[in-house]
């Protein structure tokens, strides 16, 4: 099966007071660049997803975002014993100074005491990074999942496209066959009436000087090597879009290579209708090379 290189994916996942989302992208590139952008205070968990994301992709610009936020609790309250002392020990001194100058003062409650300033603490809760590390890294699976399925649904209608515009070409080829037949006979004429008006002009030309320029005139003519490149390259593209893995860049390399023929069939024609078909094939090509740079 064949992937594009354009895909996208996105989840939502949690695990106790975390949550997180997942956010993985990718568009076409010569290589394959991954672009992290994952919290660096869970250790090893950039490392993990990009091995992940290594094995599943060969090529593309990709992109995988991750944001992690923790649901704040109110915690639980720790009693401070060293505080708790030193506020009873500055309350028995009150008391005694108190006594010492005739003053009575209200019994102390326990309530009072524990709403003086850090004698009650909230108690901090430490969070598991490592159970959370792996928590993130299983869930990165199902997106990774939805990834490539996506752009392999993507390939396969890249695929499609490309095998049609291969039948175009084929057809193309078999028009340029039937025109050639019907060009052989108008350029005949035409060289002979070419070669009668020299003779007629009575011009000294030594007779292989003569069979020389006609020859050459008709290798510059003849197109059938490019015709037969043409439909070697059809037979190559198939079998490239048959076979399994990456093929892009190899498509991409006959895409040029059909492009060149085009190119030389059209320099080469000197026949009107050959040229438009010349420049039929060049428009079908084009269209199938920007698909091709699409394919992973």
């Amino acid at each position: 099966m064949h992937h594009s290189m354009t895909g996208f994916a996105s989840l939502q996942g949690a695990e106790g007071a975390h949550s997180w989302t997942w956010d993985l992208r990718s568009v076409n590139a010569k290589g394959l660049d991954l672009r992290l952008r994952v919290p660096d205070w869970l250790p090893g968990l950039e490392a993990a997803l990009k091995s992940r994301l290594a094995k599943a992709v060969t090529r593309g610009n990709v992109t995988l975002n991750l944001r992690v936020t923790r649901e704040e609790t109110a915690g639980t309250l720790t009693l401070n014993p060293g505080v708790l002392d030193q506020v009873m020990a500055a309350l028995v001194a009150v008391e005694e100074r108190a006594m010492m100058q005739g003053i009575s003062l209200a019994p102390s409650r326990a309530a009072d005491l524990l709403s003086m300033r850090g004698v009650l603490e909230a108690g901090a809760t430490e969070d598991d990074n490592e159970a959370l590390v792996t928590a993130i890294t299983n869930d990165f699976d199902a997106l990774l999942q939805a990834f490539v399925a996506m752009r392999a649904q993507e390939g396969s209608a890249l695929v499609s496209l490309l095998r049609g515009h291969l039948d175009q070409i084929e057809t193309l080829l078999g028009q340029a066959g039937e025109v050639l037949k019907q060009r052989r006979e108008a350029m005949g004429a035409t060289l002979q009436t070419q070669l009668q008006r020299v003779l007629d002009a009575d011009v000294s030309i030594e007779d292989h000087r003569i069979a020389q320029e006609l020859a050459l005139i008709a290798v510059k003519a003849d197109v059938t090597e490019e015709l037969d490149r043409l439909t070697a390259h059809i037979t190559a593209a198939r079998g490239l879009l048959k076979g399994t893995g990456p093929a892009g860049r190899k498509l991409d390399f006959l895409a040029q290579e059909f492009n060149r023929e085009a190119n030389t069939l059209c320099s080469k024609s000197q026949h009107a209708e050959l040229t438009a078909i010349g420049l039929e094939l060049k428009a079908v090509i084009e269209q199938m090379r920007e698909q091709v740079q699409n394919l992973e």
